[in-house]
Order: C-alpha cells, then structure tokens, then sequence
C-alpha cells in the first residue's frame, strides 16, 4: 500500500471531496434521465424475452429469447439494482428507486445485499479477517490465509461459484465457513434464513414454475430458456465483480491497517484495492459501470453513469499523489484474476516472495 503521511492523507482528502461535491451540486434531469431510461430498456428486454419464450421450439427464437432474458437480468441487477441499492438516486424522491425499499431481480434479498455488501464489503474493502466478500470464503487470494489442500483445485470452485452466483450470493450472509469451523450455529442464523428461503423461494417459484407453467405445452423450453438467461447474469456479473476486486495489482489489507483510519486514509485503500477495465459505452453500462470500480468504491452513492468523466479526474488525483491506478483492457484484466486464483491455489514456499535483503 502506497505510504503517505497525515497531511498528504488530508490533502488526498480534500482533493477527492472537491470532486465529489462538484457532481453533487450538478444531480438533477440528466441523472434521472438515464436511470428511467435503463427501467424502460430493462422492461423492453424482459417483455421480448418472455413473449419469444414460448416460441423457442424454434432454435434461433430460442436463442434470442434467452439473450434477451439474460441481458434484461443483467441490467437490472448490475446498472439498476446494484445502483439503486447505493443510495445513486434516492434524491429523486422517487418510491421505485429508493435504496432501502428496492427489491432486484435475483435470489439474494436486498435487505440481506446491503448489509454484506453496502456496509461490511464497502466499509472494510479487502481488508482480510473483515471484508468476507475478499474470496467469498471460496477461494484463497492472498497469503494473508493459509494454504490449505481444499485450495489446490480453487479453480474448480470458482467456475461453480460463477455459475451459481446469485445462490451463493443469497447465502453469503450464512457465514458458512465459521459453521464448518464452529464458530457460529446454525439456530443464531435462523432469522436470515427464514428471510433467504422466503426470497430464493419466489425467485425460483418465478422462472422455474410460473412462467414454464403459463406455457405448459411447451414449459420444458420455457424453463431452459430462464436457466440459460440465469446462467447468463450468474457469469456476467461473477466475472465483472472478480475483474473489479481479484486483479493482479489489487492490494489486500491487514486489520491493523484499517483500524482507526480517517477518511483520507480509507480513500487510499480505496484507491489501491480496486481495479478498472476498459471498453466501449455498454460494456460500462453491461457493468453497471463497475468497469470503473476504482470511482464506485471511492464515490458508491454518487450515479455510477458518472464514473467515466469522474475517472479522468480521479486519475489526476492518482498521479498528483503518486498512487498507481489499476486498469487495462477487459482480457487483461481477467486473465491477471485466474493467474490469481491459480497462483494461490499453490502452497505459501511456491507464492511467498523471498524478502529483499
């Protein structure tokens, strides 16, 4: 982690502030704009897939229906859901975009969502023994967590963690390795569990029993279709996430670090435990402009379609401090996250770098 002293940790401060009260006072129509026109361009996707569904006894109906249901679930859950959940537009005052009463399309509550991920997952980014979303209690990352013989074949896990995203997800608050370990019971989870079923419940009840059933004569269709769009996001978003918090460059912490730490100091982790990827405008908005994850982990609250033009700035601030911005193309930038998973699937002798004399 780059070391700065107190002033230059104010001076980092006051300089990422000024770039956050610069588009605060600028929120108005232009914001709001664009997030009514993702709900309609999500509406529009999820009625195409859903109408061709039926016909999907039809292979390229079929395959359109399905890309049209998974690109509807993606934006809803990465550019509008996730976002919304953020508090991005909570200023409209508007009842169907309000952080604590939004509910996405996908099996994990959003109340459970901004516990795990709003609070725990942003407040202690990548800070090891803190941040459980840092592997997902899955997959070793570091040497901050000792090798174990479970992680030799980590890859494995990831590519099952990725297609069952949204469940593992929905039931990342369960804690599951402190039960394995003994250090919780089961019967203190009970309140989250009553509340995961309720929504994994109609989740499933959703795709996999309404609408097959809706179409009876052809629901065998209609059900492989909504397992392919699902399988879709569950990819997309996995990949997206990992790409934005498992690169190479992206640095983890000790608890010891971020304890007591001022605000300038939690910007640098920020800043430092956080990747980019580059690309075209619906790749940004495929995302949910988590390609810009550096500025989402810096500004979470602010509209996330204002990332691009807040990167050049939050760039300046890098080089102005002397801080290394994390970024590269899309293909780079994941082929550095399975190198990641494989290097430390390996024991510590094979990754721990020798010391500098």
């Amino acid at each position: 982690m780059n070391t700065l002293n107190d002033q230059q940790l104010d001076e980092l401060q006051k300089d990422l502030d000024a770039i956050r009260d610069e588009v605060v006072a600028d929120l108005g129509e232009r914001d709001a704009n664009h997030i009514r026109g993702m709900v309609r361009l999500h509406r529009k996707l999820e009625v195409a897939g859903r109408v061709m569904m039926p016909f999907g006894f039809i292979p390229p109906v079929f395959l359109a229906a399905t890309a049209s249901l998974g690109l509807a679930k993606i934006l809803e859950n990465m550019e509008i859901g996730h976002n919304v959940m953020h508090g991005q537009y909570d200023w409209m005052n508007d009842p169907s975009l309000n952080s604590q009463t939004y509910e996405w399309d996908t099996a994990c509550s959003s109340e459970s969502w901004r516990r795990t991920h709003n609070f725990e997952h942003h407040t202690y980014t990548n800070v090891i023994g803190k941040d459980r979303d840092y592997g997902y209690a899955v997959l070793r990352l570091s040497d901050d967590e000792a090798w174990r013989p479970r992680h030799t074949f980590q890859i494995l896990n990831y590519a099952v963690l990725s297609i069952l995203f949204q469940w593992g997800v929905a039931l990342h608050e369960l804690e599951a390795e402190k039960l394995s370990y003994g250090k919780s019971h089961l019967k203190e989870k009970r309140p989250f569990l009553r509340v995961a079923a309720k929504k994994a419940g109609r989740q499933a009840f959703k795709d996999y029993v309404f609408f097959p059933a809706l179409t009876l004569p052809v629901a065998p269709i209609v059900l492989a279709g909504n397992a392919g769009a699902n399988l879709i996001r569950n990819l997309w978003s996995s990949t997206v996430i990992f790409c934005g918090h498992f690169t190479q460059d992206a640095e983890t912490f000790t608890e010891e670090q971020a304890e007591g730490e001022s605000k300038g100091h939690w910007y640098l982790r920020q800043l430092t435990g956080s990747s980019n990827f580059t690309g075209g405008k619906w790749l940004h908005i495929m995302s949910g402009h988590l390609s810009f994850q550096i500025e989402h982990h810096v500004f979470p609250d602010l509209p996330a379609h204002r990332y691009p033009e807040i990167s050049e700035k939050v760039q300046a601030v890098c080089r102005k401090h002397g801080i290394h911005y994390n970024t590269g193309s899309f293909g780079k930038q994941y082929s550095t996250v399975l190198k990641r998973i494989l290097r430390y699937s390996l024991p510590e002798r094979f990754t721990q770098r020798p010391a500098v004399a």
